[in-house]
This record gives C-alpha cells, sequence and structure tokens, in this order.
C-alpha cells in the first residue's frame, strides 16, 4: 500500500506541481489549501507524513505546527521561504521532523519525504529484547522509547530521540556531524545544513545543559560528543583550578 502524505498549502500551482510528482512517485497524495481544513482531514483520516506551509491564509504554520502535535505523532516536513531561518528553528523544535526551503527541487522533497517514511517505520521495529542504555543520570529505553534523567521522564521528538541514541551509544567518542546526519535523518551529509545542529541544541536543553554542566559537547569542525560521568567531573575540577 503506497504511503498516504497530507499537503497543506495556499500556492494552487506549486500545490498541483507536487502532487503530481508525488503521484508519479507512487505517493497517494490529498491537498488542503487551508490549515483549517487540513487539521479537519487529520482528524479524520490517517497519514503517514505531512508537508506543511508555514505561510497559510488562515493561520500561522508554526502554529498549526503546535497544534497537530500536541494530538499527533504524524511527521511533519515544513516548507519555509529561504530566509525564514528562525522559522525553522522555531518549528523543529516544537516537533517538525524536517524543512525545506522554497523552492525546491521536487525531488529533493521526493527524497526527504521518503528519509522521514524510513524513520519512522525503523522507529516501529523494535528489537524483542533491546538493551537499556545508561550513561551517568541518563537512561534510555529503546523499547519503550523513552529517557529519562534522574528517574524524571524527558519528552524527545522520534528525530531527538533517535539522535540522543547514537550520541549514548558513542559515549565519550566523538561523533562526525556527517555520521549523526546519515543516521538519523537519513540523508547525505551538506555543510550548509544545520538541520541537525537545530535538534542538538533542543536535546541539550531538554537535558539542562548548561555552559557549566554540557552532556553534549561541541567538537568545532568534527561533531559532538556525550561526555561520561568521569570527564565531565575531571572537567569541573580544571575549572576550579
Amino acid at each position: 500500500m503506497s504511503a498516504r502524505i497530507l499537503i497543506i498549502d495556499d500556492d494552487t500551482r506549486l500545490t498541483a506541481m507536487v502532487c503530481d510528482y508525488l503521484g508519479g512517485a507512487g505517493f497517494s497524495v490529498t491537498a488542503s489549501a487551508t490549515a483549517f481544513e487540513g487539521q479537519q482531514r487529520l482528524k479524520r483520516e490517517q497519514f503517514d507524513a505531512l508537508v506543511l506551509d508555514l505561510m497559510l491564509p488562515d493561520a500561522d504554520g508554526l502554529e498549526v505546527c503546535r497544534r497537530i502535535r500536541q494530538t499527533s505523532d504524524v511527521p511533519i516536513l515544513m516548507l519555509t521561504a529561504r530566509g525564514d531561518a528562525m522559522d525553522r528553528v522555531v518549528g523543529l523544535e516544537i516537533g517538525a521532523d524536517d524543512y525545506l526551503p522554497k523552492p525546491f527541487n521536487p525531488r529533493e522533497l521526493v527524497a526527504r519525504i521518503r528519509a522521514i517514511l524510513r524513520r519512522t517505520r525503523s522507529d516501529k521495529s523494535v528489537p524483542s529484547t533491546p538493551d537499556i542504555v545508561r550513561v551517568g543520570e541518563i537512561e534510555l529505553d529503546p523499547a519503550t522509547r523513552s529517557v529519562r534523567r534522574d528517574g524524571q521522564p524527558v519528552d524527545l521528538t522520534s528525530v531527538e530521540f533517535n539522535l540522543l541514541e547514537v550520541l549514548l551509544r558513542e559515549a565519550g567518542r566523538v561523533v562526525p556531524r556527517e555520521r549523526l546526519v546519515n543516521a538519523v535523518l537519513s540523508r547525505k551529509f551538506s555543510p550548509f545544513d544545520r538541520s541537525i545542529d537545530m535538534h542538538v541544541s533542543k536535546v541539550r536543553k531538554k537535558l539542562g545543559d548548561t555552559d557549566a554542566d554540557e552532556h553534549i559537547k561541541t567538537i568545532r569542525g568534527v561533531g559532538y560528543i556525550f561526555a561520561r560521568p568521569r570527564e565531565k567531573a575531571e572537567e569541573k575540577v580544571k575549572a576550579t583550578e
């Protein structure tokens, strides 16, 4: 059965082109020109992914994304104007899975949707006896896709969970940005794509990272490392010397 994609965008020419291209790529596509209509469809029907434009006639796309994420975990790909960097950051922070700036190549849209669907389906393919990963006060359970810090739950999106899992399993070792992009976003690395950095920033906030106490450290020009408790303690000692 082909994946069902919902597009919420009031640009009729663009929507018609995208529908034709996605249909030719094997997707079943439904389009809505307003936020209200799109949200009503989401309530009545089951979709595998949502393509959401941030410039809608009856609502702000970021607010629509926030509302949808409160009741649904449908993967969301945002369409943004090329210069709206802040919108991309906010969109990822409130639960969007990926973004694509306009104008875009339809082939890239297809590739992004396929990557999102691969991640979603792999998320549901949980091993029968997955191991719980613990590093310091952070505990990640792949079976329930849950994370706790000092016993308290940490609410992560699907992308954020996958990102943290990669870093935790490599705790104490540097994970290159290229590997994170491939593993977490399921696409090739581009030095101009900062979406993985936005996701890292969001995970840091949710883990309570501060300048004085970081779980995830940036290795400039290379990638990121999840610090083990001993490494964090050693850095604190150096800071007081």
